[in-house]
């Protein structure tokens, strides 16, 4: 990896953002053989939070070369297992689902998200492609003939495309008057990593209460600690800030309590982490020269494990996008940026509209949605052939791609 010294630089592409989405990005753009610069900082801790990659995930970040080192540092998830705790009168029973059902060894791999962003640094930081920026970009100018990063250490990029992973705030978004929506849930999520006593065989369990989910997710083990799990815990903002404040016994009683006993005594490992739940998207996941990747153009609740596995496939499909193009040629960068768009739009919707209907549906205290909520379970889990559909879509996600296919102006 380079390190860029002049006080102006010319790239192809300028990645925006160093967290696990800019840098899965640089790195699957590096590949495809043009020049990157990588500009942002390296996120602060984040105590307690974990990304749950699905197989379909990897098996693009496989194609990177960093499934190896990732599988290092994760522990494998075999099955998910979802429990009504709602006290609706029409909870389903319990439903487990397992990757052999659908004919994989794993769902995928659970890892903390500061080690996936200390892995994947690592990485990209042996790559001769890539040049890393320690700064943060200010603004920009999107031009017909090319793009300039004004960055705040009063260094300048001049870049044919950017590609901007660069948060929820993304200044590149901004730039070019990108359009979003908002929204806000009355929860707040409490993360955290525990050790119990009994184990979790690999099976991921997620708890519905009427106040959201309250999940497992299997942990690697260590020699102190051969049981472990992550812990996300949605709850109403008064309840969390009680909670934070107990001390570290009378929290792991709590969360014995809510988790029914089922992982037996749980002591709190580390520190452990709190934000509030809301909901965000662009109208748009592109702009002359620009493609968004990961939370700069997406963000909801931590249901269904669908961030950073999103933002994989938003990278992918930009790399996709932008590999073989001519990027002195204005009209090739136009139809790449186009391209992006459509491959991405159907797939953020459905996941971002899917997971807003899923939540808003536990915090609805309204018989007609528990029995909707409730029959639909019920459904999934006795239909044979609908069960197996889902896992396989929410693994390896097809059904977006075939309507971005059959979209007006369609190549295919």
């Amino acid at each position: 990896m380079a390190t860029a010294q002049a006080p102006q630089q010319k790239f192809d592409i300028l990645v925006a953002g160093a967290g696990a989405s800019g840098l899965i990005a640089a790195i699957a753009l590096a590949r495809t053989g043009h020049s990157v610069a990588l500009v942002g900082k390296t996120p602060g801790p984040l105590p307690g939070r974990t990304v749950a990659l699905f197989e379909g995930s990897l098996r693009h970040l496989d194609d990177l070369g960093l499934r190896e080192p990732l599988e290092e540092i994760a522990a494998v998830v075999k099955g998910i297992r979802i429990i009504d705790d709602t006290s609706s009168l029409f909870r389903p029973p319990p439903a487990l689902f397992t990757a052999d059902e659908i004919g994989l060894d794993a769902f995928g791999l659970n890892v903390p998200n500061d080690d996936i962003v200390a892995m994947l640094s690592k990485v990209l930081d042996s790559m001769r492609e890539i040049t890393r920026i320690e700064a943060f970009v200010s603004t920009y100018d999107f031009r017909a003939d090319g793009v300039t990063a004004f960055l705040d250490d009063g260094r300048e990029i001049e870049c044919a495309v950017v590609v901007a992973g660069d948060g929820r705030n993304s200044p590149a978004r901004k730039a070019a008057k990108i359009e979003i929506k908002e929204w806000s849930y009355p929860q707040t999520a409490i993360t955290g990593i525990l050790r119990h006593r009994r184990p979790h065989d690999g099976i991921t369990t997620e708890f519905h209460t009427r106040f959201g989910p309250f999940t497992f997710v299997p942990m690697p083990s260590t020699d102190e600690a051969p049981r472990r799990s992550s812990l996300v815990w949605l709850m109403p903002p008064a309840e969390a800030k009680r909670r934070l404040a107990l001390k570290p016994r009378e929290l792991a009683a709590e969360i014995e309590d809510q988790s029914h006993y089922r992982y037996g005594a749980i002591e709190i490992e580390g520190s452990l982490g709190a934000f509030p739940m809301a909901g965000m998207r662009t109208l748009k996941v592109s702009g002359p020269r620009l493609m968004l990747v990961g939370e700069a153009c997406h963000v909801f609740p931590p249901l269904g494990a669908q961030g950073l596995n999103l933002g994989i496939r938003d990278s992918a499909d930009a790399a996709l996008a932008l590999d073989g193009v001519d990027l002195s040629n204005a009209k090739a960068i136009d139809s790449a940026v186009a391209e992006f768009e459509k491959s991405r739009r159907a797939d953020i919707d459905i996941r971002t509209r899917g997971v807003d209907i899923l939540n808003r549906t536990l915090l609805a205290d309204f018989l007609p949605v528990d029995f909707l909520r409730g029959v639909g379970l019920a459904a999934v889990t006795a239909i044979g052939p609908l069960r197996r559909a889902i896992l396989r879509e929410g693994i390896e996600p097809t059904l977006a791609r075939t309507l971005a296919n059959f979209a007006p102006g369609s190549r295919g």
